[in-house]
């Protein structure tokens, strides 16, 4: 199989795992209505996809450096699938939305990262971080997809077809990688594999990433990026919401299509971001990128009771920044790091990384009540704030490191 057509294969599956990834934001105020849920309770089950992430994503990526990805890939859009199902017909309130989000966020493991591995072990010519930065800016693709079929899915019918219409989205996949990509046949992908605690939680390999500079550097700032940035994808439909009942304008669009359409912005904003990155150096773009996002962040959380387009210009702005950093951060990691341990350090970056995508959604939904609830301008002030100045952290935190260091130098 041609590199060409492992690269459209793998981009076109992963696009269909993360049909559903926005479909709980989509369909969050209707929810909260309906279950009678605080915005702290809907902050958790959003967070709860990114538990399940954390949760899987270790034991996944550790794997692949013993299987073939291909292998963990198929059971991760199984498990997707049987969240997806069981959200769309077995959840009825709080605790139950938490278990299925829990499992499709641990299908969600199974495919991203074990999915850029199944191209790093086969695409062994070109220019890797190219081919990093498409698989990684694709995200963006599945995610815009996934406000845009969830929206006129929830319009046409009800959130319950939501979930349940998206399921097929991880079914695809599957079907694609299973006909389209073929098994490795390398003696290492062979024989038997014996499950250790060792294997989801590679204390000893994990230290080796970390004690490399440069890989905890780059898995530092992916912790600060996945805060702000999926915080905002998921708050990101409902603050659309307040911001049409707020102006005086008529909205162009509505909170799921307007979402969605940021979304698009991304991916560019990930490609080129990765290329200035090469020329520029990683971390001085790193820093500039993480700052203007936070720029844009706070200039969008002031600009509700202001006009659509108003709105969408600083979506637009700090959708880009948030993302104009994406693949260079994954990028510096994979380049950083030994083939001996990319699997491992792939696995912790992902987990923590998504961590930080755990405690985003919380984070802005305990802000929005601790200042005054969805109604109140300044709480999606206080809320913005509370998940933008993450970058500001790292950043300050990564130029008083250099300067130690050449202070002792």
């Amino acid at each position: 199989m041609t590199a060409k057509n492992i690269i459209i294969g793998m981009l076109s599956a992963q696009v269909l795992t993360l049909l559903g990834f926005a479909s709980y934001a989509v369909t969050l105020t209707t929810l909260q209505h309906e279950w009678s849920l605080s915005n702290f309770q809907s902050g958790l089950i959003a967070s709860t996809f990114f538990l399940g992430y954390i949760g899987f994503v270790s034991l996944a990526t550790v794997l692949t450096d013993r299987l073939d990805a291909r292998r963990i890939y198929l059971v991760g859009v199984s498990i997707e699938f049987i969240g997806l199902v069981g959200f769309a017909i077995l959840t009825n309130g709080f605790y139950s939305a938490l278990f299925f989000m829990f499992c499709i966020g641990a299908g969600v493991a199974g495919t991203y990262m074990p999915g850029l591995k199944i191209l790093t072990d086969r695409l062994k010519t070109g220019e890797l971080t190219r081919y990093i930065s498409f698989y990684t800016a694709f995200f963006g693709v599945g995610v815009g997809l996934s406000y845009l079929f969830s929206g006129v899915i929830l319009k046409a019918f009800n959130w319950h077809y939501v979930f349940g219409v998206i399921a097929m989205g991880p079914l695809f996949a599957g079907a694609i990688v299973y006909i389209y990509i073929e098994p490795l046949v390398d003696k290492k992908w062979q024989g038997n594999i014996h499950f250790k605690l060792q294997d989801i939680f590679p204390l000893h390999r994990w230290k080796l990433v970390w004690r490399n500079q440069e890989s905890s550097t780059y898995i530092l700032g992916y912790v600060a990026h996945s805060i702000e940035l999926f915080a905002s994808r998921s708050w990101l439909v409902a603050f659309f919401i307040i911001c049409g009942t707020q102006s005086a304008e008529v909205f162009v669009f509505n909170g799921t299509e307007s979402s969605g359409l940021i979304n698009f912005f991304g991916v560019p904003a990930s490609i080129i971001g990765n290329e200035i990155a090469i020329r520029m150096g990683r971390k001085k773009w790193i820093y500039i990128v993480m700052l203007l996002s936070t720029f844009f962040g706070i200039c969008l959380s002031l600009s509700i009771g202001q006009g659509w387009w108003l709105v969408m210009a600083f979506a637009i702005f700090h959708s880009i920044f948030i993302m104009a950093d994406s693949a260079t951060l994954t990028a510096g990691l994979v380049t950083s790091t030994s083939d001996q341990l990319k699997g491992a350090a792939m696995g912790l970056h992902s987990m923590l990384g998504f961590g930080g995508g755990f405690l985003g959604p919380s984070i802005f939904g305990f802000i929005l009540d601790l200042s005054g609830g969805q109604q109140q301008p300044i709480a999606w002030v206080w809320a913005y704030v509370s998940i933008v100045i993450w970058g500001c952290f790292f950043v300050i935190y990564q130029l008083l490191r250099k300067k130690r260091v050449l202070d002792i130098v």
